[in-house]
C-alpha cells in the first residue's frame, strides 16, 4: 500500500511549522525538508564530508555551519548551483527512505513538509497539497516578531517565494492559520477527506 502523500507548503510566517504538528498530533507521519538539512549537516551526517571538501571553511566543529554557508553564498552567487548539486540528492534520498518506510508499515497519509514546494518543481510527486496561509498583515506581525528580523530581510524573503495568491490558486486544500481553532478544524477536514478516499478506492 502507498501512502497518499500529502505535500505542506506556505510562505514564511503563514504558520506551516505549526500545522505540521497539529498533522503529526492527528498520528501522521511528517517529513520535513528543513528538518532533514539539518541531520545532513550535523556531525556524522551525510553531506558533511562532499560539503566540507567544496567548502572547507563551513566545516565547524565535525558539522556544517548554515550562517558560514550563507556568507559565501553572498560572497559568491554561483556557489549555490554548487551547493545544491550536492544537497538536493541527500535531500531527496532522505525523503525516499522515509516513503519507503512508511509504505512498509502501511500508512493510509505521510505528509512531506517543503517550505519550496511549488518553486523546486515537488508538487508533481505529490497526491495532493495544502497551503498555509494567513492575511498579509497577520503573516508580516508573526514574521517581525522573530528574534533579530527587519523589514529588508522579510522582503528579500518574501522575494524569493511564490506569492500566496499563486500557491493557493494552485493548491489542493487551503489551510488558513489566523486561528488555531480554524487551522485544527481544517486538518481533521482534510484528513477525513483523504481517508475517505482512501477507503472507497
Amino acid at each position: 500500500m502507498t501512502p497518499f502523500r500529502l505535500g505542506l507548503t506556505g510562505s514564511i510566517g503563514m504558520g506551516k511549522s505549526t500545522t505540521a504538528a497539529m498533522l503529526a498530533a492527528e498520528g501522521v507521519p511528517v517529513w520535513d525538508a528543513d528538518g532533514a538539512v539539518h541531520r545532513l549537516y550535523a556531525p556524522g551526517g551525510a553531506a558533511v564530508a562532499p560539503l566540507s571538501e567544496a567548502f572547507p571553511s563551513a566545516l565547524v566543529a565535525g558539522g556544517i555551519d548554515r550562517g558560514v554557508l550563507k556568507a559565501i553564498i553572498a560572497a559568491d552567487p554561483a556557489a549555490i548551483a554548487r551547493l545544491e548539486q550536492i544537497v538536493h540528492p541527500l535531500v531527496a534520498a532522505d525523503r525516499a527512505a522515509f516513503l519507503e518506510r512508511w509504505a512498509r508499515d502501511r500508512a493510509e497519509v505521510v505528509v512531506l513538509d517543503v517550505p519550496l514546494l511549488f518553486e523546486l518543481g515537488n508538487d508533481a510527486q505529490m497526491d495532493g497539497v495544502a497551503v498555509v496561509s494567513a492575511p498579509p498583515e497577520v503573516q508580516r506581525q508573526r514574521v517581525m516578531a522573530r528574534p533579530g528580523m527587519t523589514e529588508a530581510q522579510f522582503d528579500l524573503i518574501l522575494s524569493r517565494q511564490m506569492p500566496d495568491a499563486q500557491k493557493r490558486a494552485r493548491a489542493t486544500w487551503v489551510i488558513e492559520t489566523t486561528t488555531l481553532a480554524e487551522a485544527e478544524a481544517q486538518v481533521k477536514k482534510i484528513l477525513a477527506e483523504i481517508r475517505h478516499r482512501a477507503h472507497d478506492a
